[in-house]
């Protein structure tokens, strides 16, 4: 495989991305992982998510790259919005701020596919990822997100078999400190 094959896999986790890397090999694609998650309610739940994400990479053999935790980046980009339910403006907003940081490192790295294992989750809108990912990458000159809805045939179930083989941290929750409470 070449460079023009790379593509840069935003990871929310270890767990959502085992499916994904599988799929994007199969398909072609050389995937780099880009662990960026300014959103998370700590330093360690950061630092449990991202052992499980190196775990999942050594598994598949794959680059992890780590963008440091930052969580004040968050807050700034979802202040007024901390009171909405889980998957209204905030979690928007959220999408937004990960996928952009992902198409800019892509950009900053020569990587011309961008993509992000959040759409693995029977929890999250592939729609309204994918038109996220659609609109930043239109911004750019020379990205283009690759649109793939990795919890189709049975992904869900593949990467949380994984998970549970690899013994995994498993969170119960999306990852900001507002999605805690529900």
């Amino acid at each position: 495989m070449t460079d023009e094959n790379k593509i840069l896999l935003h990871a929310c986790c270890g767990i959502c991305s085992g499916e994904p890397i599988s799929q994007l090999k199969a398909m072609g694609y050389t995937p780099i992982v880009y662990f960026c998650n300014p959103n998370l309610s700590s330093k360690d739940e950061f630092d449990k998510r991202l052992e499980a994400q190196k775990r999942v990479c050594e598994y598949h053999d794959v680059e992890l790259i780590v963008e440091p935790y930052s969580p004040s980046e968050f807050i700034n980009v979802v202040q007024g919005f901390e009171s909405e339910p889980e998957g209204g403006k905030r979690c928007t907003l959220c999408f937004k701020l990960r996928l952009l940081k992902t198409a800019y490192k892509a950009k900053s790295l020569n990587i011309r596919y961008f993509t992000t294992s959040l759409v693995i989750s029977p929890h999250k809108n592939f729609q309204l990822i994918t038109s996220i990912g659609q609109d930043i990458a239109a911004h750019i000159d020379e990205l283009e997100y690759i649109a793939i809805d990795f919890k189709k045939k049975d992904g869900f179930l593949k990467t949380n078999k994984l998970s549970k083989e690899l013994n995994l941290y498993r969170q119960n929750f999306c990852g900001c400190k507002f999605s805690i409470r529900g």
